[in-house]
């Protein structure tokens, strides 16, 4: 495809506007329009679960640019309207208000949206955390005190718990992990955070799944697990990860699986793009599509997306990079944490919570996390990681990408 002389961004969150942003960078002087459904100018997320949520910062503060910055870019920016449907032959869009966008090249960045639980929806002191909009909510539901319960012992819902409780409310953390984000950090390093979290005060009711909610008068009174126990609760947080936001994008004849499925250049269709949470692309390096939900790959995907959409045509190839902040843990994983991978600490001590680990499978170095060694994780990065090759061990041929007919 010959450079476009417009460009279509649905999405007008991180994502979004890192690909207008690199489009700028790259030298492209089209027109470039940012359709979102929120109201909202861009804002990042990650502060939501920590400072917003925390009052630590105003919702204003999470702003990603300044009004001048976005002038600046010379973006068109429609919000408040989401995208309804898409015609990949036309690169159209339909919106909820009825109009029809159009260019020469659209990049798909709608994101994700929270997972629920059975009769959650309609119940009063029931959250998710995604938007500024659930922020805020939360935030005044917290402020009245009384018993939360954080249903989801993943990323968001460990930040979410370690956030309330450094309100000093009483919190427990429940899912089905043996502690907390065992999953992405295995059982040393996640062990190590669940004593943090009990130590500072969190009640751990891991190991076992939550069935549903119960209520009383309109209103959330508990949470049930599937051993039957019922945790008493004033407050719920639904915690449970994303869905991709692809549903507006069925009868579209674009691939969906978990996402957007996309080539190694991000591409889901002649001049159509994918990006951020809602984008699985075909890793090359990993040999398997891919799907990541983190703030750093929203911005290096728009990147490798714009670079593509001005001719670059380079496949995008990321280390995997993910960060937490829990208490006073700041944690930073580089690579894929195999399940299985042996781990060995290599610089600092465990007991004293700032090490660096190494994570190894068939002894390769698949994997570096840094606990309070973010100088130290960067450093083992760029001696190990400086090419991932088959970290997976699941693989998926480029044949079985192309079948999208790309």
């Amino acid at each position: 495809m010959s450079t476009p002389s417009d460009v279509l961004v649905v999405g007008a969150s991180a994502a979004g506007l890192s690909t207008a942003e690199a489009l700028r960078r790259k030298g492209f002087s089209g027109g470039i329009t940012l359709l979102g459904d929120e109201p909202h100018l861009p804002y990042d997320r990650p502060p939501l679960s920590k400072q917003v949520l925390s009052g630590a910062w105003e919702p204003d503060r999470a702003r990603l640019r300044t009004p001048e910055a976005l002038d600046a870019l010379d973006v068109r920016f429609v919000l408040g309207d989401p995208a309804s449907s898409l015609d990949p032959a036309t690169r159209s869009v339909g919106t909820a208000s009825g109009a029809v966008l159009r260019a020469d090249a659209v990049v798909l960045a709608t994101g994700a949206r929270p997972r629920t639980v059975a009769g959650q929806a309609g119940l009063g002191g029931v959250h998710v955390l995604r938007t500024l909009g659930d922020a805020s909510a939360l935030r005044a539901d917290l402020l009245g005190g009384g018993r939360v319960v954080v249903v989801g012992d993943g990323v968001l819902g460990a930040e979410v718990a370690a956030t309330a409780r450094g309100a000093e409310l009483d919190v427990t953390l429940a899912g089905p992990q043996r502690a907390p984000l065992a999953a992405q950090l295995g059982p040393l390093v996640s062990g190590v955070l669940g004593e943090l979290h009990a130590q500072r005060g969190v009640n751990l009711r891991l190991g076992t799944a939550v069935r549903g909610l119960t209520a009383r008068d309109g209103r959330v009174s508990g949470v049930r697990l599937d051993s039957g126990e019922v945790l008493p609760a004033d407050v719920v947080v639904v915690a449970l990860g994303a869905i991709p936001n692809t549903d507006w994008l069925i009868g579209s004849g674009l691939r969906l699986d978990d996402g957007v499925v996309c080539d190694a250049r991000c591409r889901a269709a002649d001049g159509i793009y994918a990006v951020g949470d809602v984008a699985r692309w075909y890793h090359e390096g990993l040999g398997a599509l891919v799907r990541l939900e983190n703030r750093t790959n929203a911005t290096e995907q728009a990147a490798a997306v714009a670079g593509d959409v001005v001719g670059g045509e380079r496949s995008y190839v990321p280390v995997p990079y993910f960060w937490t902040d829990q208490f006073d843990a700041k944690l930073q994983v580089h690579g894929v944490l195999a399940p299985g991978a042996e781990v060995s600490v290599v610089e600092g001590d465990v007991a004293a919570r700032r090490f660096a680990a190494l994570y190894e499978r068939d002894g390769e170095v698949v994997g570096v996390l840094g606990w309070n060694m973010p100088k130290q994780a960067r450093q083992l990065r760029q001696k190990h990681l400086v090419e991932l090759r088959d970290l997976t061990g699941s693989h998926v041929t480029a044949t079985e990408v192309e079948k999208a007919d790309f």
